[in-house]
């Protein structure tokens, strides 16, 4: 008697935890714009109708999300600060990605990460161009040359890493769930 009991006990406890973590996890995205609250937003207002039409932008699959994760890390990183989130909207619509991930990920470049990202990039940039010795200029198209190329690079590189953890982490073996209480009958 006590093991049904304890299976129970142990069911409510992974219940709780599982639901806890639902709970906090809509927590954290009530701010975001959502399908339904688009319309609440300035900016997004006549955007709005033609967003809800189209599920694959709100999407989680694999293939709504790939393509987001490499739109979003190649944009990110490229020199294009101030224009990147009307960019990403119209990658996302084009290639049919997830919206709020290919727009989250332009925050990678904030006010205060872009001067270490955009030297980074620069510097990964330049490093490919004289080992591969592709000729870059030494004035300023060659600089924004080298944040290009190194933005392209660093962007591929991070989206690789993202997809591939994205992909191991949602990985979902078929398991055929164990009814135990069916087992305690036999």
């Amino acid at each position: 008697m006590t093991t049904v009991h304890d299976e129970k006990i142990a069911e409510a406890a992974r219940r709780k935890h599982r639901y806890s973590r639902i709970r906090r996890a809509k927590q954290i995205l009530r701010p975001l714009p959502r399908r339904a609250t688009l319309h609440r937003y300035p900016v997004l207002k006549f955007f709005a109708k033609a967003a809800r039409q189209r599920p694959s932008l709100w999407s989680f699959k694999q293939a709504h999300i790939s393509p987001a994760l490499y739109i979003g890390c190649v944009l990110a990183f490229l020199p294009a600060y101030g224009v990147q989130i009307p960019i990403a909207i119209l990658g996302a619509w084009v290639f049919k990605a997830n919206l709020p991930l290919t727009v989250g990920l332009q925050f990678i470049t904030n006010p205060f990460t872009m001067w270490l990202v955009y030297w980074f990039t620069f510097t990964v940039g330049q490093t490919f161009i004289d080992y591969w010795k592709l000729g870059g200029a030494n004035n300023f198209l060659g600089a924004a040359y080298a944040l290009v190329i190194g933005g392209i690079f660093v962007g591929l590189a991070l989206a690789l890493i993202l997809d591939l953890a994205y992909r191991i982490t949602m990985r979902n073996p078929k398991r055929k769930s164990v009814d135990v209480k069916r087992m305690l009958k036999k």
